[in-house]
């Protein structure tokens, strides 16, 4: 896959002092209340106003947005405000309606990014155009499934191209809307470091008081800005009323913000840095050897029970261990989200190492 150098140009073109800011309301409700709000952002750090125009939702009869009449007002805003404009795009019809009325920048939601068929359509609608078009990650926690949609906008021609973070879904119950899982988009920017990444942290908490800490965490990890739903009146907002900020809580926010330097070529920093790095290798070597040697007993017990035809999996020792390492990881100041997502990992790896011991003639 090619690098992604012309939007990260694009980018350094803007002589940002502050991350890439996009903003605005997650739905375009009435004409006053889209330029009310893109008013107020723009003498905020906001370059980019976003709304929602075509709003694909869950269930049938919530608010699906006002459509292709809202594109109007857009124009107004970039207008009156000076910012660019983007919104979702979820067939290629949307395509055609906003390059006519001169969107700027294009994002494709996580339903869309599922669907390989609809991805190829959009990139096939959009084929050879200058316009950015930023890919949202697909709801569910399928690396390969967005690197996919990355790979069709590319093979269309199309060089503008950059990500949206906005969570994963899960059946489990988090304080997140959208359970951020950071590690994927870790391995995304590692195999894509050219890729420009925005947050969407709206999204991701599904509250407004969340918003701020995964900001700043995103900021940590290299992102190179933010898509925050902003709304004049957010409580009373036709769609996902919960995570929209107002303007001024917004430059509140930014203003708050505490970019960090990429490196520091201190000599002591280095040399510290360095020593604690060797620390950290020597404990991720002994956790792989700690690992190797439970997955030995592990299949001795497999052994065991193929003797005495018991079933692999018993659910009141796994639910023993899980109750037990909760309370050790609760001591040794590990998150509960963290203790098991390791030990299913460790559990499944153990069911299996057993069943390859019983499958064995």
């Amino acid at each position: 896959m090619r690098n992604n150098k012309n939007l990260r140009k694009w980018l350094d073109d803007m002589q940002l002092s502050h991350p890439l800011l996009i903003a605005g309301p997650c739905s375009a409700e009435t004409e006053q209340q889209v330029l009310d709000i893109a008013n107020q952002l723009k003498d905020s750090n906001a370059s980019v106003f976003r709304a929602g125009i075509w709003k694909p939702r869950t269930r049938p009869g919530y608010f699906e947005g006002v459509g292709s009449l809202a594109l109007q007002w857009m124009k107004k805003v970039k207008l009156e405000t000076g910012m660019l404009t983007t919104t979702e795009v979820a067939n290629p019809n949307h395509v055609d309606l906003a390059l006519k009325n001169e969107i700027d920048i294009l994002w494709v939601g996580a339903r869309t990014t599922v669907n390989p068929f609809i991805i190829q359509e959009i990139a096939e609608a959009l084929r050879g155009t200058e316009k950015i078009v930023l890919i949202k990650n697909p709801i569910n926690p399928d690396l390969s499934l967005w690197l996919g949609a990355i790979e069709r906008f590319y093979s269309s021609n199309i060089k503008n191209i950059g990500a949206i973070h906005r969570g994963f879904s899960t059946y489990e119950k988090t304080k997140y809307r959208n359970n951020p899982e950071w590690q994927i988009t870790i391995d995304l920017q590692r195999k894509l470091p050219d890729l420009p990444l925005i947050l969407d942290p709206s999204h991701m908490a599904g509250r407004r008081d969340l918003i701020f800490d995964l900001c700043q965490t995103g900021l940590d990890l290299n992102y190179d800005g933010f898509m925050i739903e902003s709304h004049n009146d957010p409580d009373n907002a036709w769609s996902d009323s919960k995570q929209q900020i107002t303007p001024d809580s917004l430059k509140q926010l930014t203003q708050n913000l505490k970019v960090r330097r990429a490196t520091n070529d201190d000599d002591f920093y280095l040399e510290t840095l360095n020593g604690l790095r060797a620390q950290i290798d020597v404990h991720d070597n002994k956790l792989i050897n700690t690992l190797g040697n439970r997955m030995k007993v592990a299949e001795k017990i497999g052994l065991l029970k193929k003797k005495n035809n018991v079933a692999i999996f018993q659910s009141k020792r796994w639910n023993e261990i899980l109750a037990n390492m909760l309370l050790e990881g609760e001591e040794k100041k590990l998150s509960e989200e963290f203790i098991l997502k390791f030990f299913k990992a460790i559990h499944q790896e153990s069911i299996n190492h057993q069943e390859n011991i019983i499958k064995k003639d």
